[in-house]
């Protein structure tokens, strides 16, 4: 349960649509599902406005069914981040409506089609060798009920590339840039732009990039203002950190409308 749907369930509750043993059944259940392999976080939504994202690396395909059925339980969307294809195989047979997105190595879980809050979060990438990266940012943000505008193949090699696209990255909430060898792509954005950049180094390279380091020390040294760093090939991290970002926009942008509509009534 999210906080918008607590507050539906409380409104509901208020208006005589929903029953008290409803409303106390929702907010008394246990803030954790013990698994035995998994302590499953059952509050995480409520919390964070969305599900516990689950990380496939490392775990089985059944421990991954497992821990999803349950979250699946009661919420309306799943993320599951860093399959293989046999893991994802497994999802998408023991669980109706799992969407593998395979260069992404991610899957997506949504019972039924959510709004998308207003804003746009820009993903972009400097090579199509980021791909992977950029997509697994994309997806979360996506599945976190944004509008994600995808501008890919964009490095600093061809700066004119770049520059096409400057009104759709000046109209962005938020911006995740995704590079690897010497990562120089968040900069240039940033020296282009007044919104918060996301920098995301990958691994890809050759030596002396020490597998993605060179794009991370050039990253956090970045002269651009503005300019936060995930850790190496963390897509996820930005997608989700982007997602944040956009929320708060989102929310502020609706206070300032309804302080606007008191002002004129």
């Amino acid at each position: 349960m999210t906080t918008t749907e607590a507050i539906q369930l409380l409104d509901d509750f208020r208006r005589g649509k929903a029953s008290r043993e409803k409303v106390l059944h929702a907010f008394q259940a246990a803030p954790l599902a013990d698994l035995g392999f998994a302590q499953v976080d059952t509050h995480r939504a409520l919390r964070k406005g969305f599900p516990e994202v689950i990380f496939g690396a490392g775990k089985t395909a059944d421990q991954i069914v497992t821990i999803a059925r349950r979250i699946g339980k009661q919420e309306e969307r799943l993320l599951i981040t860093r399959l293989n294809p046999a893991q994802a195989q497994a999802v998408s047979k023991h669980i109706k409506r799992a969407v593998y997105h395979e260069q992404a190595r991610c899957v997506t879980i949504e019972k039924r089609s959510l709004p998308k809050r207003p804003g746009v979060i820009a993903v972009l990438c400097a090579g199509t060798s980021d791909l992977p990266v950029a997509e697994e940012a994309a997806i979360t943000a996506d599945i976190m009920g944004n509008h994600v505008r995808r501008i890919y193949d964009v490095g600093i090699s061809g700066l004119h590339r770049l520059l096409s696209h400057l009104e759709e990255l000046m109209k962005a909430n938020v911006l995740v840039v995704v590079a690897g060898m010497e990562g120089a792509l968040p900069s240039v954005v940033a020296g282009l732009v007044r919104r918060p950049v996301i920098a995301v180094p990958t691994s890809v390279g050759y030596g002396a990039n020490f597998g993605g380091l060179a794009a991370l020390l050039g990253m956090l040294n970045s002269c651009g203002t503005g300019v936060t760093v995930v850790n190496i090939d963390n897509g996820f991290g930005a997608g989700y950190t982007a997602s944040q970002i956009n929320t708060l926009a989102a929310e502020g942008n609706a206070v300032e409308t309804k302080a606007e509509s008191n002002r004129r009534d």
